[in-house]
């Protein structure tokens, strides 16, 4: 597996993924399909054209799991033992069908688990950017992550 250690991480640490990925029109209709979300604002490109954005935007839910995504390969693949909390979530430009995300990942702070010994959690930052480098998505996740095996 990729994903690092808790003790591999240092606060500081900074990640530029090298992963990119271009967010289509399916990635968007897919995903409100499959939340059970109708907002005309993502899916009726006629209503959208009365809109300040003149088009469809990308669900934000949708773009938020993508910059965690795209950040899995190089941070906790295999590694991680779950999601502890979200904060911080905050969405700068909107995302259109035909944006290119990428990502930038800094660890902000860690300390090892006080109820279970073998983990530790770390908090990363995660900021996606788009091709004209506007930040689309900005979330501060706490993972709970395994120490190296003895």
């Amino acid at each position: 597996m990729s994903g690092l250690y808790y003790e591999e991480f240092k606060p500081g640490m900074e990640f530029e993924h090298p992963l990119r990925r271009t967010v289509t029109e399916m990635d968007n209709v897919m995903y409100c399909a499959m939340t059970h979300n109708p907002q005309p604002l993502h899916l009726d490109e006629e209503y959208c054209k009365e809109t300040m954005y003149g088009q469809r935007i990308v669900n934000s839910l949708f773009t938020l799991g993508l910059v965690i995504g795209v950040t899995v390969a190089d941070t906790t693949l295999g590694t991680t033992l779950g999601n502890l909390g979200m904060t911080d979530i905050r969405f700068k430009n909107p995302v259109f069908h035909g944006d290119t995300i990428r990502v930038v990942t800094r660890i902000k702070e860690m300390r090892e688990s006080a109820s279970r010994p073998t983990t530790g959690l770390v908090v990363f930052e995660h900021i996606g950017i788009n091709q004209r480098d506007e930040e689309v998505a900005y979330v501060v996740r706490t993972g709970l992550m395994k120490k190296k095996p003895a």
